[in-house]
């Protein structure tokens, strides 16, 4: 077999910019594309940060590979000389009656040799005085999680692929009507070409991606704590997941307030049209629940606010495979909310799959995707 010596990758993501990178360090001629610039506010890998925890339900490899990427952004930044990863710890909130993934997510953790530990509902006070914990049943904690910086972190990882000898290029990449990628009228033309192109990917692949993937708005809002108040910083509050609400956040970091973030089957998205402006109701809904579980946040100003988008496939898994009709285009799609975690592990499985070093993960496959257990799912 004939060795690949040129590679596209289409999308300067997360996903994209680590998968370029990982295919330049096996020695290949690589350049990035994207529409704009790396980390720009349209893009899912946009914005300020993302939790970086190993719980995942009963799934091993999700818990690996969180565990490998914590390593990988630990290198990237002594590499770049930039703070990526806060080691802040992670709190898992496990609501009475509504167990099973925590409890699922524990026993991994346990069977991998994961630090974490079981704070009872009765510590909860003391160790997380701002928290209301009222109705839930124990917190899992994960000390060695934490956050990474993530627009901060995909510009750091395409400026090292620029370093070590990539190209960047902007441009904006089609499909024909067999899907093939096309840039400025003529077909990509590499040994390898990976589409990274997050929530786009579905409208440049709509027979292969479209009917796989969802893309939804994810409205962000960040809290200003009091005045000369330390009790929601990052080195005093954990990351914090609150499945039975349907809630996530970060504390207060990097100059940022404190993120709270709902999540529910709401609202589509015009990725092309659409104001990226977080709407009144998602507003008051957010401001309901910090109320609830921060009450001493509940009147604070908001500090900022975002809105992304997230393409989530019907089984929560990633989407990395090889095109149907063209064997050497890779396709990356897939669960971006949760993705960015594992992004230097992903672009090394991906730029191993595109040289052919071994097959795709049967869950990662375009072919057959159905619902799964909740107490597996990776979110």
């Amino acid at each position: 077999m004939a060795r690949s010596t040129s590679a596209v990758v289409v999308g300067a993501g997360i996903a994209g910019a680590s998968t370029a990178l990982a295919l330049r360090r096996q020695g290949l001629a690589v350049t990035l594309v994207d529409a704009w610039e790396p980390g720009h506010a349209a893009a899912a890998s946009g914005g300020e940060h993302r939790i970086l925890r190993a719980s995942h339900g009963t799934d091993e490899l999700y818990a690996r590979w969180s565990r490998d990427a914590r390593v990988g952004w630990l290198q990237l930044a002594e590499q770049t000389g930039q703070e990526l990863f806060v080691q802040c710890g992670a709190v898992m909130l496990a609501r009475e009656g509504h167990t099973s993934w925590e409890d699922a997510s524990r026993q991994t953790l346990t069977r991998l040799g994961i630090p974490h530990f079981v704070a009872p509902a009765s510590e909860l006070p003391a160790r997380l005085p701002v928290l209301d914990s009222h109705g839930i049943t124990y917190g899992l904690w994960e000390p060695e999680a934490g956050f990474v910086y993530a627009r901060r972190a995909t510009v750091a990882t395409t400026e090292q692929f620029l370093h070590e000898g990539g190209v960047l290029r902007r441009g904006r990449v089609i499909t024909d009507s067999r899907e093939h990628p096309q840039l400025d009228g003529r077909p990509l033309e590499a040994d390898v070409v990976v589409m990274a192109c997050g929530a786009w990917m579905g409208g440049l692949f709509p027979r292969s991606v479209r009917r796989l993937v969802e893309v939804v708005r994810q409205n962000v809002i960040m809290i200003e704590p009091p005045a000369g108040e330390t009790a929601y910083d990052h080195g005093s509050f954990p990351c914090w997941i609150d499945h039975g609400n349907n809630a996530y956040g970060i504390p207060a970091a990097g100059g940022y307030g404190f993120k709270a973030v709902l999540v529910w089957k709401q609202l589509s998205i015009d990725l092309d049209e659409e104001d990226r402006i977080v709407d009144a109701t998602s507003i008051a809904r957010t401001r309901r629940y910090i109320s609830q579980r921060f009450p001493g946040l509940a009147d604070r100003p908001i500090s900022g606010m975002a809105v992304g988008q997230i393409a989530n496939t019907i089984d929560t898994h990633f989407l990395i495979d090889r095109h149907p009709e063209h064997d050497r285009v890779i396709l990356v799609a897939g669960d971006s909310g949760h993705l960015f975690k594992h992004g230097p592990v992903v672009g090394d499985y991906v730029a191993g799959l595109a040289l052919r070093r071994y097959e795709t993960d049967p869950r990662f496959r375009l072919g057959a995707r159905g619902t799964i257990d909740p107490a597996s799912r990776p979110q």
